[in-house]
């Protein structure tokens, strides 16, 4: 039987999780480290205890951005939702065993994480680990990496992206560049360090080295010291920030952070600048004429992006789940994969869900759990 009764699915939903969690835990970690794409990876492995809990199932879960230099234990931070709930306990307590793998490079890393996340299979069969049917996951970079994993390797019954740029790739670098160069024109100077060639595609090192101690603070003071231009600002590159305006600061903070610490690697790792304004025309200023004749331009080079981007043939279920007010990845990445999907004929396989929340990744345990869980009984029904 392929079809469940809304009721069906209410109890597998809610009661479910209540009813493993009382029985099962996870067993200490298996971790070490194996070849990855581009150089070694580290792995965590997390299974069900007692043994008798495990299922035979397994959720491979792809992390998110890790900035280039970060320690290499960085990525398992991202092993746990915003409440601290952790995803091998979160995933373990159903039943499911859970296996995560750092990508074999930093930065931006879709085709390495791709390429490792599928690695797993491997280690679990060097670990000796059972697996009946595979499941991927991912978080906001790792949310693409999942959805190719799924894309193209039928051994994943299934998969779920939290807040992933899965729409477009091309789409999230204009987003972040337009913002920068958005703030350099409302805000001149902010950024500015004095070094020689420094713009919004070529970061100097004494911005990344005193984002922090110096230039977060002169971020947080230009915004307050002229309201009006925060305002149009947030209004013409399109910032989400919920219903609350006192978001705004987070909001053009996290997503300026991006352009700082990953402009450069994006630039070393394709081979050239893939942001592209020459031709934008932005709109919703007090004086669109002279925002379009002053801001910065600038023409990306001739960059391979296909290794990053989906392409929205599934063919099996897919679930997403993504916050309203995301102010890192847009919300609109849901609708540019919707329609990927339909191009493709597999809107049958996806489902997204809309977290009505503010922030990037702000999932609860309860919506994650939700959703995974959904994901193993469109893969299962």
């Amino acid at each position: 039987m392929r079809k469940l009764t809304v009721l069906a699915v209410f109890l597998c939903l809610f009661s479910l999780p209540a009813t493993l969690a009382a029985q099962c835990s996870s067993a200490p970690p298996l971790t070490g480290i194996y070849p990855g794409a581009s150089g070694p990876a580290q792995y965590l492995v997390s299974l069900p205890s007692p043994a008798s809990c495990y299922n035979g199932q397994m959720i491979f879960f792809a992390h998110g951005y890790v900035v280039p230099g970060s320690p290499p234990n960085a990525w398992l931070a991202q092993l746990a939702l915003p409440d601290g709930t952790s995803l091998p306990a979160l995933v373990n307590n159903l039943g499911f065993g859970f296996a995560a793998s750092s990508f074999s490079k930093d930065g931006l890393a879709t085709p390495q994480g791709v390429q490792d996340t599928v690695a797993l299979i491997k280690v679990l069969q060097g670990l000796g680990v059972h697996v009946r049917k595979y499941f991927v996951a991912g978080a906001s970079e790792g949310g693409p990496v999942a959805v190719k994993v799924l894309e193209s390797n039928p051994i994943f019954s299934g998969g779920l992206s939290v807040c992933g740029p899965i729409g477009s790739c091309q789409q999230e670098v204009n987003y972040l560049g337009d913002v920068r160069v958005l703030f350099d024109y409302f805000f001149p100077g902010v950024l500015t360090t004095g070094t020689p060639g420094e713009s919004a595609i070529s970061i100097p090192p004494p911005l990344q080295l005193d984002w922090v101690s110096l230039y977060r603070g002169k971020v947080l003071n230009a915004l307050a010291a002229n309201p009006l231009a925060t305002l149009q600002f947030l209004s013409v590159a399109n910032i989400p920030i919920g219903l609350n305006l006192s978001n705004a600061g987070d909001a053009i903070m996290g997503a300026l952070q991006y352009n700082v610490f990953a402009a450069n690697d994006a630039h070393i790792t394709l081979g050239g600048n893939a942001f592209d304004n020459l031709t934008r025309v932005y709109r919703g200023s007090l004086n669109d004429a002279r925002l379009n004749a002053m801001v910065a331009r600038f023409s990306a080079n001739a960059v391979d992006l296909r290794p990053y981007e989906t392409s929205g043939n599934l063919h099996d279920p897919l679930v997403t789940l993504h916050t309203i007010a995301d102010p890192i990845v847009p919300f609109g990445q849901e609708i540019l994969y919707a329609a990927k999907a339909r191009a493709n004929n597999s809107s049958a396989q996806l489902a997204e869900i809309p977290a009505l929340a503010y922030g990037h990744c702000n999932v609860t345990k309860g919506e994650a759990s939700a959703a995974l869980l959904l994901m193993f009984l469109k893969a299962t029904f």
